[in-house]
C-alpha cells in the first residue's frame, strides 16, 4: 500500500513558535513510519518557510528554553493547482515534493488563526484541523465569547478594548463591573502569552500595556473562582468528546512558564475527580461549543467549574498542544486512543473533509 506523504508545518511567526517546535517533535515521533512519509516544513520567526531534514530539523530539542528551528538553505512555497498537491523549493526549482495532506502544528497567530488554512485551501491541499472560519473564530477570544453567549453557552463576563480606545478605559468603572481580581489578555494569542492577573490600578495599567504589545484588541475578564477543566474533541460532522482532565496551577495562574518551562508549575490530573453526571455535561457542552464555533478535526475546550458546580466555557484551542505534557493527546490516551492512533484519525479526518469539499461545484460552467 502506497505511503501517505504528510507535510508537517511547524515553528511559525508567533509568540508560540517554541511551543510549536515541541509539539512537532512529538507528532513526528508518533507517526507510523510504515504508513507515512514525512516532509518537514519549518517556518522561522520572520515567516520564511524552509524544507528541513528529519535528522536535524531543530536545535536544543530537549531544552524548552533554548529550542530553535534549524534554518536551511531550501526555501519553500506552495504551487496552487487543481490536482498538483505540490510544494516547490524555490532555492532548487528541480526539487518538488508531492504532498498528500498537511498537518499544521502552528500555535497562535499566523498558523492557528485561519491564515495558513486559507493558503492550504487555495493550494487544494487537505489539512488537519479546523477550516478557515473555525480557525479564525477560535483564535479571537472576543468573537468566540460573543458567539457562545448568543447561543446560550455560559461564559465569564468580559469587556473588550481596542488600542485606539485605550485612553477611554477606566480602572474604577471596569473593576466595578467585573470585580477584583480580574484578568487582562490579548484577544488573539494563546499559551497565556501577555496575560496578567490584576489586583489594583497599578496592575491594571501595566497589564494593559503588556497585552497591547501582542494584539490591537484586549479582553478584560472577571476572575472565576473554581477549577480549570479541559475536554478534547475529535471529528468532523459527528465529533466525539474525550474523558476529562484538570489543570491544578501551582502558581498564581496557569502561565506560559507553568505550561511549558517549569515542570512543577502545574499538576495535570487525568482523569479529573468529577462525578459521572458532570462528566457527561462537560462532554456535551464541549461538543456543542465545537459545533457552534464551526470547528472540525480537533479542538480542546477549556472550562471553569465553579465551587457550586456551574460550568463556564473559557476558550477553545483549534490546534492544541502536542508536547510531552499537553492535555489533548493525554486525554485521548485516557479515552483509549493512543498517540499514534490519534494522528491516524486526524489525518483521515482531513482527507475525508477534502474529499467531501471536492464534490462541491466551483464553476458556473458545471451548471450549464
Amino acid at each position: 500500500m502506497k505511503k501517505i506523504n504528510v507535510g508537517i508545518l511547524f515553528g511559525g511567526k508567533s509568540t508560540e513558535h517554541e511551543v510549536s517546535l515541541q509539539s512537532a517533535k512529538n507528532v513526528i515521533d508518533a507517526l507510523d513510519k510504515d504508513r507515512y512519509d514525512v516532509t518537514l516544513i519549518g517556518i522561522d520567526k520572520s515567516g520564511r518557510w524552509y524544507l528541513n531534514d528529519k535528522s536535524q530539523f531543530m536545535l536544543n530539542s530537549s531544552d524548552p528554553k533554548r529550542i530553535a528551528l534549524n534554518i536551511t538553505n531550501k526555501n519553500v512555497a506552495f504551487v496552487p493547482g487543481a490536482e498538483s498537491k505540490q510544494m516547490l523549493c524555490i532555492s532548487d526549482k528541480s526539487l518538488c515534493k508531492n504532498i498528500d495532506v498537511v498537518f499544521p502544528i502552528l500555535h497562535g497567530p499566523y498558523g492557528e488563526d485561519g491564515t495558513v488554512q486559507g493558503l492550504l485551501k487555495l493550494a487544494n491541499l487537505p489539512f488537519v484541523g479546523a477550516g478557515v472560519l473555525g480557525s479564525a473564530i477560535g483564535m479571537d477570544k472576543d468573537v468566540t465569547k460573543r458567539l457562545l453567549r448568543d447561543a446560550g453557552i455560559p461564559i465569564a463576563k468580559f469587556v473588550v478594548v481596542y488600542t485606539w480606545e485605550r485612553e477611554k478605559i477606566n480602572f474604577i468603572s471596569v473593576s466595578r463591573e467585573l470585580g477584583l481580581p480580574l484578568f487582562i489578555k490579548p484577544a488573539n494569542a494563546g499559551s497565556s502569552i501577555g496575560v496578567s492577573k490584576v489586583n489594583n490600578e497599578a496592575d491594571f495599567v501595566n497589564a494593559l500595556e503588556k497585552a497591547f504589545e501582542f494584539d490591537n484588541k484586549v479582553l478584560i475578564e472577571e476572575f472565576v473562582q473554581g477549577r480549570e477543566i479541559e475536554c478534547a474533541v475529535l471529528g468532523n460532522q459527528a465529533p466525539i468528546a474525550s474523558g476529562i482532565g484538570e489543570i491544578i496551577a501551582q502558581r498564581d495562574f496557569y502561565s506560559y512558564e507553568a505550561k511549558y518551562i517549569d515542570e512543577s508549575g502545574a499538576l495535570l490530573k487525568i482523569p479529573a475527580n468529577i462525578p459521572d453526571k458532570l462528566v457527561k455535561a462537560i462532554q456535551k457542552m464541549a461538543i456543542t461549543t465545537f459545533k457552534i464555533l464551526g470547528c472540525e478535526g480537533m479542538a480542546r475546550v477549556d472550562f471553569f467549574l465553579t465551587t457550586d458546580n456551574k460550568l463556564l466555557v473559557n476558550e477553545i484551542n483549534t490546534i492544541p498542544g502536542f508536547t510531552n505534557i499537553s492535555m489533548y493527546p493525554k486525554l485521548w490516551e485516557l479515552s483509549g486512543i493512543s498517540y499514534s492512533q490519534l494522528i491516524d484519525r486526524l489525518i483521515q479526518l482531513a482527507l475525508d473533509r477534502h474529499a467531501r469539499d471536492k464534490r462541491l461545484k466551483t464553476s458556473i460552467d458545471e451548471l450549464l
